[in-house]
């Protein structure tokens, strides 16, 4: 099987904290997969030392075949919404990967029309990004975590601040797209009409397992 992601014996630390001891997984070419756990267990450090924010804890992490991470080629939405912005107004801020990367304005504001309107939020392009309920801010960070049509979107929560309907539209969104995926999250519903494969991060690594049964989310906060 060809993979978008390969990681083998990677540990997980958040600060002086040890979270995992050895993470070993294989991501097929467009395969969907779902990482659960409880609060605190390390999903969205792993998905932070996949995209390079987190520094990795011995192991080896390859995308694509290659041990050098190519940001073009990821789509990462982070869980607040508000992080993720890089412009104030909409439009200008899911067109900044394209110019960043020095395609011409013309281009970048088709594109950005293009992917506005494929999640429904077309309207909202003038707006201010910061002004925008919780839902609309997810639609729009998602925008600009597509723009750049990448091979690979790490999602962190995705569901979160969203109402049922805007749930549905994004599961048939994300289902409907033709790339890799490692969704971090504990909303059953919208995991199982999405993903292939379900995955437990735990103390001694991710753990294929057969859906939520016998998972309970825990009320501890933490990474």
């Amino acid at each position: 099987m060809s993979c978008s992601v390969t990681i083998k014996n990677l540990a997980l630390r958040r600060g002086d904290r040890a979270l995992c001891d050895s993470i070993n997984l294989e991501l097929g070419h467009k395969e969907k997969i779902a990482v659960i756990g409880h609060n605190g267990s390390g999903k969205t450090t792993l998905l932070e030392t996949i995209v390079g924010l987190c520094p990795r804890e011995g192991g080896e992490i390859r995308l694509f075949d290659s041990d050098t991470i190519d940001l073009q080629n990821i789509g990462y939405l982070l869980q607040d919404s508000d992080d993720q912005f890089l412009a104030p107004i909409v439009e200008d801020d899911v067109a900044f990967s394209l110019l960043a990367r020095g395609y011409d304005r013309k281009y970048a504001a088709e594109k950005t029309t293009e992917v506005l309107t494929s999640l429904g939020v077309e309207r909202l392009a003038k707006q201010v990004a910061y002004r925008l309920s919780g839902g609309e801010k997810k639609l729009v960070a998602l925008a600009g975590a597509l723009i750049t049509n990448p091979k690979l979107l790490l999602l962190d929560e995705p569901t979160a601040a969203l109402d049922y309907e805007a749930q549905l539209r994004l599961a048939e969104i994300l289902k409907n797209l033709d790339v890799s995926m490692i969704i971090a999250s504990h909303d059953r519903e919208f995991l199982e009409s999405v993903v292939h494969r379900f995955y437990m991060l735990a103390p001694r690594g991710l753990e294929l397992i057969d859906g939520f049964e016998g998972f309970a989310p825990s009320r501890r906060s933490g990474p």
